[in-house]
This record gives C-alpha cells, sequence and structure tokens, in this order.
C-alpha cells in the first residue's frame, strides 16, 4: 500500500512532511513519490488535517467466481423485482391520485434498480461476460414470447456476433 493525496482536499497544511521518514510527499507538485514511500507506513495520512491523503492497494485481489446456486438465486431474484416493477407501473398507470400515482412509479424505479444490481451480482450487465453470452444463446435456443411479441431472434444473432 502507498499513500496517494487528493489535490482538491489538500491546504498546503505541509505537515506530511513533517512526518514522512523517508521524503516521498512533495507539496509542491502535489505527488508522493512511491519509490520512497514505506509499504503502509501511514504516517502522512494520520497526520493530514485535511484528509488529503489516503493509501491505495498496490495490487488487488481477483474477485472468485460466484457459485451456479448463488447466481441462479440471483437470476431469480432478478426475475421476480422485474414482475414486481410490471405490478408497480401497472398500479400507477390506474392510480386514483396523483400522489398514488407518483409513489407507484417511484417504487417501480426502485424495483428496477434492485434488478439491475442483481443482475450485475450474477455477472450479466457486462455484455462481453461469458455469463451474458451463455443467457443470450439459451434465449435464443428457448425463444420465449413475451408479452405476445415475436422473438427478436435475427437481432440476438447479430448481437451475439458483434460480441
Amino acid at each position: 500500500m502507498h499513500a496517494v493525496r487528493n489535490l482538491r482536499l489538500c491546504t498546503k497544511d505541509c505537515v506530511c512532511l513533517f512526518v514522512c521518514p523517508t521524503g516521498a510527499t512533495d507539496t509542491e507538485n502535489g505527488q508522493i513519490d512511491f519509490e520512497k514511500c514505506l509499504d503502509g507506513c501511514r504516517r502522512c495520512v494520520d497526520a493530514c488535517p485535511s484528509h488529503a491523503l489516503s493509501l491505495v492497494m498496490d495490487n488487488y485481489p481477483s474477485r472468485p467466481a460466484k457459485d451456479t446456486a448463488v447466481v441462479e438465486a440471483l437470476m431469480n431474484f432478478m426475475e421476480q423485482k422485474h414482475r414486481e416493477e410490471s405490478l408497480a407501473k401497472a398500479l400507477a398507470a390506474s392510480a386514483a391520485t396523483s400522489a398514488r400515482a407518483k409513489l407507484a412509479k417511484a417504487l417501480a424505479v426502485s424495483l428496477r434498480i434492485l434488478a439491475e444490481d442483481g443482475a450485475r451480482e450474477a455477472g450479466y450487465m457486462i455484455p462481453q461476460s461469458t455469463a451474458s453470452k451463455a443467457y443470450l444463446e439459451k434465449l435464443l435456443a428457448e425463444r420465449p414470447v413475451v408479452a405476445g411479441k415475436q422473438f427478436p431472434e435475427a437481432e440476438l444473432r447479430e448481437l451475439l456476433q458483434l460480441l
């Protein structure tokens, strides 16, 4: 870990100059010399009165793959939130008062965000990911009917080629 400075927060109090044992801090150009900075020393971070210094990791750990049961649960969660969003939109359209309509619309937006969070955690929000490609190929194989509309097979094949 090494220290970094947020120049927007730095008030040039220069306390970091006095506490740094290696002289890695430089308030003139705002940079911290990573070659001189001791790994995880924190003296400058703890001493900075404007909280302009913080530590960053040199190497971030790789994310472990999610268990298939977790991914399946996240997908079920996403589909449930999508159904609930559809219900909230229907409530908004049939609301007796504008206050109820606004509340139902806000609920629909909130449910959409929850569904997107579930999809992102399951690995489906990055179009070029293997999970997204596998899901699109599954849709192509199943060709589900959505709201009575014809399945867009040609468009999906084109999308898969682009990915």
